[in-house]
């Protein structure tokens, strides 16, 4: 506890299970079994072992003399048990863990408003006026069944009236303690489905300095107990309750039920009682994200790493931060606290591997044979832009939005796939035919425990600082289209219904797959005669990439030859140059860096930005939707990410250049390509690049032509085996 400042907390103190578990393995047994029960003791012996190591902190000794710091307002300490041996899903909860310490894992959905809860009430006799301090409340208000005062003798618990004095005073006098409250409502999460079953939710109560340490669309694991409670709600439903009156036909009924005639005994029903329902909740101590609950049981005991270690951890459960995004984003010195010597070590061999661009693209989707340049893409989309804030409070979008559209059977899907189970947590699968604006947006309902309406958070409000995947983009209804026209450039949801007005943040990258309109893509036709999709749409997207299915000898035999391998399990042939979690450490660092762009690099983007605009003023490039300022937009944040990739602190040009190659291919030539009318005004395609289409400076090799095909350049020049 000497150093009490470097933690976020001001009650609470946060244990290893695993730590109590080698120390007392006794002690660890019984909390585990009967958690509810010890609990409270628990939490006094915190408060005994932290007076006796800091008297100041005690508010009895302040005398009311003011100086004191406010922590010794603090009356009740908490303890948050983390890392516990097991870990449940949602649908594991029975009735045998009630009162257990249980851990669970699931995706939070919707959070409720902070409330205050009593925890200790003092309650005043108003005959009397003597107080009955110090009771304890258990899930409902508690009064006292009989006063203390011997010539009082009230027995009515409506004559007594709560102390509202809350954490204050000390001594004899008394006064009410209150805490925050929350209410959590958690869904399994999609791996931990089984087959044809819905997914199981259940409702999370979290108290004190566990409120808001996570919002909707986290994935966290939750230590503490499920326990029963009365359900309130049930006697509040619609129907009216039946009553007790003494009307003629109810004494007629009563005294045919007392001579045994007419319609029996009528039970408690007739008298105007309701029949008391339970349910169980989840009462949460501990709120975790899941990639920290998971580095923290990876790592096993924490005394074999650094003391730094040992604080950001503590700091991360204290503020409940998650490590691929948040409101505050890590610094790369925050980040690199939280690897171990070998990781460091390994990141820095990885940024100075030469050809790291090719390596990192070759290790998107390993299992999907060629598509390059949708893989290198995805990468920047998963690597991203910096995210400014002008003077005036204008945020400027940093995500990268992309979109695959091609024939049937060239593994858009596997792509979409591929980055949802990638990345840790913040990523959503959804479909365009099976979902609506709602959906995918925010919806309104009715909470049914106050009544009130709430917003629930839909695809793009659960993916926020992370990547919304949807499949068949094409099939969505119009209107459907428009209600994501907000969330792709301002990222932003407005939403103004049930007498409520709220502007939600929805700042996620969306990753996009479309079929063309008749099957199979027709090259003779631009891209908006191919795709059913607006203009407003299309020019949201930074980066689009057509996928043809094209007969060719080598192309054919490459891909058979790697598709009856990936059948055979054979883990060698297909083996990309770095594993899963290699990259998952080197882009979470390098999401950290914000490189600056140089007088050199912006002179080359207003060059690549009027060359753009001369082909589309010139009719050259035939494009779906005319050459705007997002595409200005999308170059810088394409050459934001690729600095990044080379943990580079300036945007060098080179890496403008090779933005410049990506957005020319995704936006002009793609239609193009093989138009043989164009040859006989003698413009060509690489007339409109210039010199930006040669080398790209990257990696000394020059870029294919042959885009909208597998990579059938990549595939030549693979050796046919015999």
């Amino acid at each position: 506890m000497d150093d009490f400042d470097l933690f976020p907390f001001n009650s609470t103190i946060c244990v290893n299970f695993r730590h109590l578990l080698s120390y007392d393995p006794d002690l660890a047994d019984a909390i585990e079994s009967e958690y509810v029960r010890f609990e409270p003791y628990l939490r006094r012996a915190t408060k005994e072992f932290i007076l006796s190591n800091h008297p100041e902190l005690d508010p009895s000794n302040d005398g009311g003399g003011g100086g004191g710091h406010s922590r010794n307002q603090v009356r009740t300490y908490f303890v948050a048990l983390y890392n516990a041996p097991t870990v449940l899903p949602v649908r594991a909860l029975r009735t045998g863990t009630i009162g257990r310490f249980t851990s669970v894992s699931g995706t939070v959905t919707r959070t409720s408003d902070v409330r205050p809860e009593l925890l200790v009430g003092s309650f005043r006799c108003r005959k009397c006026g003597l107080l009955a301090p110090d009771i304890l409340q258990q899930y409902h208000l508690t009064r006292p069944a009989l006063c203390r005062n011997p010539r009082c003798q009230n027995r009515n618990p409506s004559e007594f009236h709560l102390e509202i004095r809350a954490g204050g005073g000390g001594g004899d006098s008394g006064g009410s303690e209150f805490v925050d409250w929350q209410r959590l409502r958690v869904q399994e999460n999609a791996d931990e489905i089984p087959p044809g079953s819905m997914p199981r939710t259940i409702d999370v109560v979290v108290r004190n300095e566990m409120v808001e340490r996570a919002k909707a669309g986290d994935r966290v694991v939750l230590t503490g107990s499920l326990v029963v409670i009365p359900d309130g709600n049930a006697l509040a439903r619609a129907g009216d309750p039946a009553r007790a009156s003494a009307t003629y036909a109810g004494a007629r009924a009563g005294r045919e039920a007392a001579t045994g005639g007419g319609g029996g005994v009528r039970g408690l029903a007739a008298l105007g009682v309701r029949e008391l329902t339970y349910r169980t909740c989840f009462v949460a101590c501990c709120v975790v994200p899941s990639d920290m609950a998971e580095r923290v049981k990876r790592s096993g005991d924490e005394s074999d790493l650094d003391d730094n270690y040992k604080v950001n951890l503590m700091f991360q459960l204290g503020n409940g931060v998650s490590g691929w995004g948040g409101d505050h984003p890590k610094t790369a010195s925050e980040v690199a606290m939280e690897f171990t010597a070998e990781e460091k070590q390994e990141i820095r061999r990885m940024k100075g591997e030469p050809k790291l661009y090719d390596k990192l693209a070759e290790s998107i989707a390993p299992n999907t044979f060629g598509h390059i340049e949708v893989k290198r893409g995805i990468l920047l989309m998963l690597l991203s832009g910096v995210h400014k804030t002008t003077s005036e409070g204008i945020r400027l979008r940093g995500d990268i939005n992309v979109c695959i559209v091609g024939d049937p059977s060239t593994a858009k899907s596997q792509f979409l796939k591929f980055v949802h189970d990638f990345l840790p947590e913040r990523c959503v699968y959804t479909s365009g035919k099976a979902a609506s604006a709602a959906g995918l947006t925010a919806a309104v309902v009715r909470d049914q425990d106050t009544g009130e309406y709430c917003v629930e958070a839909g695809a793009l409000m659960l993916a926020d600082n992370g990547v919304c995947c949807i499949d068949e983009f094409d099939k969505m209804e119009q209107h459907d289209q428009v209600a994501i026209h907000e969330a792709m450039e301002q990222q932003t949801i407005t939403i103004t219904k049930a007498g409520i007005q709220a502007t939600l943040n929805a700042r996620a990258s969306i990753l996009a797959a479309a079929n063309p309109i008749h099957g199979r893509y027709d090259r003779s036709k631009t891209l908006r005669a191919n795709v059913q999709l607006s203009a407003p749409i299309l020019s949201r997207f930074d980066l689009f990439f057509v996928v043809l299915d094209e007969c060719d000898d080598v192309a054919d035999y490459n891909v058979a030859k790697h598709i009856i391998d990936v059948h055979r399990c054979d883990e060698e042939l297909v083996e990309p140059p770095y594993s899963k979690d290699q990259m998952l450490r080197y882009i979470r660092f390098a999401r950290t860096l914000n490189p600056q762009i140089t007088e050199e690099s912006r002179r080359v983007l207003i060059d690549c930005y009027r060359r753009l605009r001369q082909g589309d003023t010139m009719g050259r490039s035939r494009t779906a939707y005319r050459i705007t300022v997002r595409q200005l937009e999308s170059l810088i944040r394409l050459s934001e990410a690729l600095a990044r990739l080379h943990c580079d602190d300036d945007v060098k040009p080179s890496y403008v250049r090779e933005a410049f190659r990506l957005l020319q291919k995704s936006i002009i030539n793609v239609e193009t390509e093989d138009v043989t009318f164009e040859d006989e005004f003698g413009e060509t395609d690489g007339d409109i690049g210039g010199d930006f289409t040669g080398n790209n400076g990257l990696d000394g090799t020059a870029p294919t032509a042959a885009n909208v095909s597998p990579d059938r350049e990549e595939m030549r020049s693979r050796p046919e085996e015999e």
